[in-house]
């Protein structure tokens, strides 16, 4: 069977490889849809920070065979597949934790989930890693849960109040599911601050206040639409961490700042932490996401609350897997791009 995996800097590999055996309480996935992530894209081109270098951690699928002991799923089950699981019993996981667990690093789906077919092992299926998704919802749509898991992750860990005002640094996927979250949440206005055109564009289309990132005029908005006082949450959707000293400055006083998008490994940066203390901002990190939130981004995507399917832009085959990923590396003119097998 054919998988994509990582060759070298900028090269993503198709080759064969032998098609997986089964344990008992396996399952085995013939991968539909997968779509891309930041951090996929940063681990071909980039410098990405965690040890892991598989590609394709949002697939959906059609469960082809299952291992012994398996009973709560069957052949042709319709799927997501989450591809980290945590323990739910250790220190961490206790204080809600469960991204930092030491478990939810050794769980994987092997090869991976660019594969055109995956093993996915006992833990994940008996501790909640295997979703089944309604006929009414699209393996591309699925595929779009885990990033929105990780989205709703962020939001979990943050108060906020209907009619309250966000900025979202960064207008690329998650970005606008961001948009689509404060949106579902009654937000009386939404920001979304980028460079690129096409993207502002795009936020603008679903209903997001688009801004140029570092211009007068864009603070001068934001300010206004907040009484002067700035945004009550800022989510800083992209790992340019010249964001996170804008979002500073942006945030009103005892507002919150949600770091959410990939630093590169080594990425320094120098802020005013007088700022920080003196405007009582709280920063909060958001790493990835559990089952536990992708139970929440499957009823938000089967509701209809968040309209993840407006946000693929682009359709390519496994075999097109480095052309697929050079696009999503330029962001020319797209949104979220997904591998079909």
């Amino acid at each position: 069977m054919k998988t994509a995996s990582v060759k070298g800097p900028a090269i993503v590999e198709i080759s064969e490889t032998a098609k997986p055996t089964l344990g008992a309480g396996d399952v085995l996935v013939k991968m539909q849809s997968c779509g891309i992530c930041g951090s996929d894209v940063e681990k071909v081109f980039g410098k990405y920070g965690q040890p892991s270098m598989r590609l394709g951690h949002e697939p959906a699928g059609i469960i082809v065979d299952v291992g012994p002991g398996v009973t709560e799923f069957k052949k042709g089950d319709r799927v997501f597949t989450h591809h980290h699981v945590p323990c739910y019993s250790c220190h961490l996981c206790n204080h809600g934790n469960e991204t930092m667990c030491t478990k939810y690093y050794e769980t994987n789906l092997s090869p991976c989930g660019l594969s055109e077919e995956y093993v996915v092992p006992e833990w994940n299926v008996s501790h909640g890693g295997v979703l089944k998704i309604p006929d009414s919802m699209s393996f591309e749509e699925a595929a779009m849960i885990e990033p929105l898991a990780c989205c709703v992750r962020s939001w979990n860990k943050f108060e906020f109040k209907k009619g309250d005002t966000a900025a979202i640094f960064g207008a690329g996927p998650t970005g606008m599911m961001h948009v689509m979250l404060a949106q579902a949440n009654e937000f009386s206005a939404v920001f979304a601050l980028d460079v690129n055109d096409f993207r502002l564009n795009f936020a603008g289309s679903i209903g997001a206040i688009p801004l140029k990132v570092g211009t007068p005029e864009s603070v001068q908005k934001i300010l206004e639409t907040t009484k002067n006082q700035g945004v009550d949450i800022s989510i800083v959707a992209t790992g340019a961490l010249s964001a996170i000293s804008d979002a500073i400055t942006l945030t009103r006083k005892g507002g919150t700042i949600v770091m959410f998008g990939v630093p590169s490994k080594g990425a320094t940066l120098s802020i005013d932490m007088s700022q920080v203390y003196s405007k009582e901002l709280n920063i909060v990190p958001s790493y990835a996401a559990s089952d536990k939130d992708t139970k929440q981004a499957l009823e938000l995507i089967a509701s209809g609350k968040v309209v993840a399917k407006k946000l693929i832009t682009h359709r390519y085959s496994l075999l097109e897997s480095q052309k697929a990923f050079e696009h999503a590396h330029t962001g020319h003119n797209a949104m979220k791009i997904v591998i079909n097998g």
